[in-house]
């Protein structure tokens, strides 16, 4: 089956079938008479004629930096269920956080068949932005508010705040925060500015926050929180940057013999299923990760359907929720 032959036997005209496959605009008459031939002979387009047709490919390169992450693995269910019920397919890259295979993942992207890109949670360089600017297919970040880049990002900054309000008022007044690399510009150091605004706010002065860095795992977390207890032994509550951050704390912290929440309160950021089972439960912002996958995915789809070439940037700030458990 070609499009000519579709159009015989529906009788319109082969631009008509054009239209009707990509989604353009034909009457509802001439609709249902495609439809009903497309059923009955189970028509469906070549895709490498479609990608000839209109200069777009009917996949989607999704790059990320690790797949073994609770937040990209969300994101990634919400992207790939958006782009399912459109049809289409996902390609996948993993970075391993090394910048210039990210870089060198945009730039091979040019050649192929993709339509457009999603880019999760990266650290923004000169570079990365040349490649992002220079791209011939529509890019998409997730996780990271960009200037002048279409982006899905969370409040990091309120989160992060608001989980120190709480603890603050539950009377701890020795607080630490362990945060995450700086060049992350929303793990990093959005949350590390909303806990010393709260801190701040609360009459504090910030140089008595103790403040230390750890990786993105909890074995980070678990050597920055021993080396925290053993500079000071007087600290009653722990604000970490991420729930695996979290995890490996509240187990230097009980390895210690301190109680959780008893003499020490901690709280986390992401809400994942580990949350609800470690002892005790772990106090948490819940961010819309899968939200963010299905958002991202329809910013890039109105990017590659649009027919106008100036469209202005879109960037999407999403909601959270603090979901206390028995941590803090």
């Amino acid at each position: 089956m070609t499009i000519k032959e579709v159009a015989r036997l529906a009788g319109v005209s082969p631009a008509a079938v054009s239209r009707y496959m990509n989604g353009g605009s034909i009457s509802e008459e001439k609709s249902e008479k495609i439809r009903a031939v497309i059923e009955q002979t189970g028509y469906r387009p070549n895709p490498s004629a479609q990608v000839m047709r209109t200069g777009r490919g009917g996949q989607i390169g999704i790059i990320v930096p690790k797949v073994y992450s609770d937040s990209v693995s969300q994101i990634l269910d919400g992207v790939s269920a958006r782009l399912s019920e459109k049809n289409y397919m996902v390609i996948l890259g993993t970075t391993g956080g090394d910048r210039d295979k990210e870089i060198r993942y945009i730039e091979s992207m040019q050649n192929s068949q993709v339509a457009g890109i999603i880019l999760m949670g990266t650290v923004m360089t000169q570079h990365l932005r040349d490649a992002i600017a220079n791209s011939e297919k529509p890019v998409v970040v997730t996780g990271q508010n960009f200037q002048g880049i279409p982006c899905v990002y969370h409040d990091d900054f309120h989160a992060v705040r608001e989980l120190t309000e709480r603890m603050l008022q539950k009377g701890r007044k020795h607080l630490a925060f362990i945060g995450a690399m700086e060049e992350d510009a929303a793990a990093g150091k959005a949350r590390r500015l909303g806990c010393e605004s709260a801190w701040e706010a609360a009459g504090f002065d910030t140089a008595d926050l103790r403040e230390t860095i750890s990786p993105f795992s909890t074995d980070g977390g678990r050597t920055q929180m021993r080396e925290l207890l053993s500079q000071y032994p007087d600290i009653d509550g722990v604000i970490c940057a991420t729930d695996r951050i979290a995890h490996g704390a509240m187990n230097a912290i009980q390895a210690a013999g301190k109680r959780i929440p008893e003499d020490i309160a901690i709280a986390g950021v992401g809400d994942n299923w580990a949350d609800t089972i470690s002892q005790p439960p772990l106090t948490t912002a819940h961010l819309y990760y899968r939200q963010c996958g299905l958002t991202a995915a329809d910013m890039l789809i109105k990017l590659i359907e649009s027919e106008d070439p100036e469209q202005p940037v879109t960037q999407t700030m999403l909601e959270y929720t603090i979901v206390e458990r028995k941590s803090m």
